[in-house]
């Protein structure tokens, strides 16, 4: 079903994105033919001296941020605020993989929509992984992306042997050089081997940049005795990005940083000696301030809609809760705790679905996750019990973040009077207020705790709302 669904989609969208670049590459004006290159009229003032390479990947499954809080970082639809600083002959955009997670349906959604944003924001090149490879392959997709951007990989499938490099030859102030991406399995081939994935562009001045699977010492020295590559990109073990080497020594080693919260920003200028060109690394916070494109907002759009049509939530895995209790919902709490339940309704928390639905997630369980009771359980909101369908009305009293999130199911306590203590399954703060969806939370937990107190005690004193 997906399969099909997909390439329908991708039909449609070569006829609303790829032609309409095309007719616009045959209208601008063509500026040098040995840069081979041209300029559109809403591009920004030139530099001639700078060559921009950005840099992004270790997406996972990461669209946008979820919107339920301030501060935080990312979002597809951001980045050609970035991008776009650089006028599109000075600059190349990379994107090095892990495009989703996992293969589990949702992602397969994912998939489908970050492919076609970044076709949408013009990447010169990007490299699938071999996971990344998997999914396009059994989605129908690997030769219809292709004609979107172009494609590097390492892993050598069955029915195709796609490139490993892709070179783009830009002009730095009086001369064209030539920038090659490339991508490397450590796993599968001797490191001897990188060299043959760089060839020599008739003189020209080259940068390499080299992608790898894997960066231990070993192989990190091995590729600097043989001098060849300028910058090296490892996997990404952190959400930010790092500068693993000196700044001064090539190559140069980094990582890109996860979930899209940061860009990397390599500048390529001429060195004042005229021998090989100079690398400089930065990093571009991804943040709320900057627009938002109106295209890649209408594909996350998409997303949410295929999202719900696939009724996500219904087949949400789902466990048991021990000795048999149940989720009886924040209602059932007040008869006992009335000034508890007051406080607590005043709150944010209390209002938490209600922010879901301005934002258009309810359908989206990564998202309903942290906004309801126990919808990683039976009895708990939006129960898949038998074949019913998806009915919000039935699980009312577990919207929010209720009574029984922090406290645990309380069908036992209610049942024995309170003589029974609430036991978990509970959530902890940090389960939810994570750096990907509450990015001020870290540093500011006490803060934070302030605003739901809703109980009385000596240091409640303050109501914070």
């Amino acid at each position: 079903m997906l399969r099909t669904l997909f390439k329908e989609r991708y039909e449609v969208f070569k006829v609303t994105k790829v032609i309409p670049a095309m007719l616009r590459l045959l209208t601008c004006i063509c500026l040098s033919a040995v840069a081979a290159s041209c300029i559109l009229v809403s591009e920004p003032a030139d530099n001639a001296d700078v060559v921009t390479v950005f840099l992004t990947g270790n997406a996972l499954g990461v669209l946008r941020p979820c919107g339920c809080s301030g501060g935080q970082l990312g979002g597809l639809d951001r980045r050609p605020a970035v991008f776009n600083t650089v006028p599109a002959k000075r600059r190349m955009i990379v994107d090095t993989g892990f495009f989703v997670e996992s293969d589990g349906e949702q992602d397969l959604i994912k998939f489908d929509i970050m492919t076609q944003s970044l076709g949408q924001l013009d990447y010169d090149v990007v490299n699938l992984t071999k996971e990344d490879i998997t999914i396009a392959e059994n989605l129908g997709l690997k030769d219809i992306i292709s004609s979107f951007f172009n494609i590097i990989t390492s892993h050598r499938s069955t029915d195709a042997n796609l490139p490993a490099a892709f070179t783009k030859k830009i002009l730095l102030k009086d001369k064209v050089i030539a920038v090659t991406v490339a991508t490397f399995d450590v796993e599968t081939a001797p490191v001897e081997r990188i060299e043959e994935l760089f060839k020599h562009e008739g003189g020209l001045q080259t940068i390499n940049i080299l992608i790898l699977n894997r960066c231990v010492p070993e192989i990190i020295s091995s590729i600097k005795k043989k001098a060849f590559v300028d910058c090296l990109i490892c996997p990404s073990e952190s959400d930010e990005p790092a500068l693993l080497s000196a700044r001064n020594k090539r190559p140069l080693v980094i990582s890109v940083g996860r979930f899209g919260r940061y860009i990397c920003k390599l500048q390529i200028k001429p060195a004042k000696d005229k021998r090989i060109p100079k690398l400089s690394f930065s990093t571009i916070a991804v943040t709320e301030e900057l627009p938002q494109d109106s295209f890649l907002v209408s594909l996350y759009q998409d997303y949410q809609q295929l999202v719900k049509e696939a009724d996500l939530l219904k087949t949400y895995p789902r466990f048991t809760l021990p000795s048999g209790l149940e989720y009886a919902g924040s209602k059932s709490c007040k008869a006992c705790h009335e000034y508890e339940y007051g406080k607590w309704s005043t709150k944010s928390h209390a209002h938490a679905y209600e922010t879901l639905k301005r934002a258009g997630s309810e359908f989206d369980p990564e998202c309903v996750l942290c906004h309801v009771v126990g919808l990683k359980y039976e009895s708990g909101f939006v129960s898949s019990s038998g074949e019913a369908p998806w009915r919000e009305q039935e699980t009312t009293d577990l919207q929010d973040v209720g009574c029984e999130v922090c406290h645990g199911p309380g069908s036992e306590h209610i049942k024995s009077l309170g003589m029974a203590k609430t036991t978990g399954p509970k959530m902890d703060c940090i389960d939810c207020h994570t750096p990907e969806n509450s990015g001020n939370y870290a540093g500011n937990e006490e803060l934070y705790f302030q605003k739901i107190i809703h109980w009385r005690e000596p240091n409640a004193v303050v109501d914070v709302k």
